[in-house]
């Protein structure tokens, strides 16, 4: 999983050329930690054709803002530089892998 900050957002989701699965998360927040072993999991399978990445709320909140980010856990899926869908809260890897194939 990729590590999102203010300096590489730009380069590494919004001109990205493949899908990106940006989970907006803080380290305060159990249900992010519990989301991180299924993360891992879904960037593993989905290499070469989509780049998960973490982006924590609270170092970076003009970002979370400007994305309408109201709760964590937050994924939102990027794709050609635009949101393509949202999911909020503790998701089933299925699920996940199944909206990033669809984008």
């Amino acid at each position: 999983m990729k590590v999102l900050n203010k300096e590489n957002f730009e380069k590494e989701v919004l001109k990205s050329e493949v899908p990106v699965l940006v989970d907006f998360s803080a380290t305060w927040c159990g249900p992010c930690r519990a989301m991180e072993p299924v993360l891992k999991e879904v960037a593993g399978e989905m290499a070469g054709k989509a780049v998960v990445g973490k982006i924590d709320i609270d170092e970076n909140a003009e970002i979370a803002n400007r994305f309408g980010i109201r709760s964590v856990p937050s994924m939102l899926i990027f794709s050609n530089g635009e949101v393509a869908d949202r999911i909020v809260g503790i998701t089933p890897k299925r699920t996940i892998l199944e909206k990033l194939g669809n984008v």
